[in-house]
């Protein structure tokens, strides 16, 4: 195996290239996960009591039960609750302060998002860029050559481009399969939350279950 300190300035630099997207991907990834936590993803129950009383007819129970709740549902019903109980009759409103909320909440969880689909697009063309340029150092070692080549400088060169686009490609798939869980709990999220509307604003039976 060829010496890493062997290796030209640009191959050296796509190294260090993947390895700070890969602590960058990793960073977000554990701060969403620790964030998706706090913020109660997936969770129903708390939901659930305060559109029982909501559904009974009980307003003011319901507001109390949803403030004493935390996480994202919680505020959304706080939010549709309190507009409820200013403004009664006033449906439309009611609905759309808390299609805000929600919108507001998932911008919330979608933030740094982004920065996985960078490293996921980036991590392979950095990988393709060290095989260019190991490639071209292999080729210029034989072009050089005067006589028999050495298969070792030759297989240096061919060593680097392999490991560069086996690093590339292997960070940008495992956080895909990261980003594609992450998007998931994010949509699955914000189809709770439609229907914690419908619940809320309509009366309708299609909300979330009891459970979780």
């Amino acid at each position: 195996m060829p010496d890493i300190a062997g290796f030209d300035a640009v191959t050296l630099s796509v190294f260090a290239a993947l390895v700070l997207l890969s602590v960058a991907a990793t960073t977000v990834t554990l701060v969403k996960v620790v964030q998706f936590a706090m913020l109660g993803l997936g969770r129903k129950r708390q939901a659930a009591q305060v559109l029982a009383h909501k559904l009974a007819g009980r307003l003011d129970a319901a507001l109390v039960a949803a403030l004493a709740g935390k996480g994202v549902k919680m505020r959304v019903l706080q939010a549709v609750l309190a507009a409820q109980t200013q403004r009664p009759d006033a449906t439309d409103w009611a609905e759309e302060v808390g299609r805000q909320a929600a919108l507001a909440e998932l911008a919330a969880m979608g933030r740094w998002m982004r920065v996985l689909e960078a490293v996921v697009q980036a991590a392979p063309m950095l990988g393709l860029l060290g095989t260019v340029v190991g490639m071209i150092d292999a080729f210029g070692t034989l072009a050089q050559s005067t006589g028999g080549v050495d298969p070792a400088l030759l297989a240096g060169g061919i060593w680097t481009a392999l490991t560069t686009t086996a690093i590339g490609l292997s960070i940008a798939l495992v956080f895909y399969f990261v980003a594609i869980w992450l998007e998931g709990r994010i949509e699955s999220e914000r189809q709770d939350l439609e229907a914690l509307l419908s619940v809320a604003v309509h009366g309708s039976v299609a909300g979330p279950s009891a459970g979780g």
